[in-house]
């Protein structure tokens, strides 16, 4: 998740009740009076030494939803005080599942231990999702009551879009061709057996046994969408196997050019936001917040209007009724690990294993440290995520590069690992 430098920051009081969050100058006298300690270095938050009576402010979150990045706005008020946008592993758990099914079932053809196919004895409930969108609901959720916790944020507006899949794809459609598909009376392979005038779409050979090819590989992300199918020879087929079409086709860049105008624009994106919209509507309702929905032409209407650029976290703070904004002020998210307790090579076979126990000596991989070394080769100070030895020497990824072999006695811990890359 990459957050921007903020103006503010955020304050808590002795029983961790959220306050207005304050300048930056005045945490720094709190901190050197001895008034607050520092409670969170990411994202930098402070802890009163005294119960606060009085009610804060109250603070508006906003939200905009994405496929692959989601933005993340808070107002006091008319000014900007914090923003962020979350990058989401979608696409990284599909590959995971994709990779686990197919050991899976390389298994089930060898002489080694049987897993049993499951795929019969289980129901979907009422609202089921995919694990890649489940990600993105659950992960939003999940900043929108960590935010909740370090300010008093009272209202949550989230952009509510809808997508006309169809018009996507033909800005022209109307009446009865929403109920017809581009497939309308075919087969998917007659269909692009009459679009490639049953020739191969990379040699243009005739009269050949053809086979339906992605255009966009799948291990690259793409989808057996019609717009992403074509024909091809076996020899083109086999050739090609998953690699890109422009490097396939280097020498070739006029085929290139006619076969990628041929292929749509994929809407796997607006599938996604389509599907996980009032899932995540519903489930930022059960926060006991007040929940506010904008649309996304309101969104670019305020953008524009306020002169803003168009970034992720910049959409987030237009989202719904917004008459002005004061700006005064990017995370990733990474996961908790795996908790496969065997990695195997691309066979499917043991190649190492991982340790029993994650932490060693109070750190675990992931965790950011700070280590001061005062003697040997690597004198200097580190700032940077650990992986953790059973030996004791710790391997820190720090701006410098990637040093090896710190003793672990020389690191302290600055901030446990979450699931979040933050910037430092």
């Amino acid at each position: 998740m990459s957050i921007l430098k903020p103006n503010y920051v955020f304050v808590l009081d002795t029983k961790h009740k959220p306050l207005t969050p304050c300048q930056p100058s005045l945490a720094r006298k709190r901190l050197k009076v001895g008034k607050a300690k520092v409670f969170r270095l990411y994202h930098f938050t402070i802890i009163l030494r005294k119960e606060v009576t009085d009610d804060p402010r109250a603070m508006i979150l906003k939200i905009d939803p994405g496929s692959k990045v989601t933005g993340l706005a808070i107002l006091l008020g008319s000014d900007l005080i914090w923003v962020a946008q979350l990058t989401h592993r979608g696409q990284t758990i599909k590959a995971s599942l994709d990779s686990r099914r197919s050991l899976r079932r390389s298994r089930r053809s060898r002489h080694t231990r049987y897993r049993q196919a499951r795929f019969l004895n289980r129901t979907r409930p009422k609202g089921w999702l995919s694990s890649s969108l489940r990600h993105r609901v659950e992960t939003t959720l999940t900043w929108a009551n960590k935010l909740s916790r370090l300010a008093p944020i009272r209202t949550i507006f989230q952009e509510l879009v809808r997508f006309e899949l169809q018009q996507i794809e033909n800005p022209e459609i109307s009446g009865v061709q929403y109920q017809q598909g581009v497939l309308a009376g075919y087969k998917v392979r007659e269909y692009l057996l009459n679009k490639g005038d049953r020739r191969c779409a990379y040699c243009s050979a005739g009269n050949v046994p053809l086979q339906v090819d992605h255009i966009q590989p799948r291990a690259s992300g793409g989808t057996s969408m019609v717009s992403n199918l074509c024909l091809a020879c076996e020899p083109c087929n086999t050739k090609k196997g998953t690699q890109d079409i422009k490097l396939f086709l280097a020498k070739n860049p006029d085929v290139v050019k006619k076969i990628l105008a041929q292929a749509k624009r994929p809407l796997k994106d607006y599938s996604a936001l389509h599907s996980t919209r009032w899932t995540l509507f519903n489930s930022l309702q059960e926060t006991g917040k007040m929940i506010a929905t904008g649309s996304g032409r309101l969104t670019k209407f305020n953008r524009i209007r306020l002169e803003l650029p168009k970034t992720h976290f910049f959409e987030a703070a237009c989202v719904g009724d917004t008459p002005n904004i004061s700006v005064l002020a990017n995370q990733q998210a990474t996961g908790d690990g795996s908790r496969q307790m065997c990695r195997t090579d691309k066979f499917g076979l043991p190649s190492r294993y991982v340790p029993r126990f994650k932490f060693v000596k109070g750190f675990q991989t992931g965790d950011i440290v700070k280590a001061v070394v005062t003697s040997g080769k690597k004198v200097g100070t580190y700032t940077g995520r650990v992986a953790v030895r059973s030996s004791g020497s710790f391997n820190v990824s720090a701006v410098q590069g990637l040093i090896q072999g710190i003793n672990r006695k020389y690191c302290f811990s600055i901030h446990q690992k979450d699931g979040y890359n933050y910037g430092f």
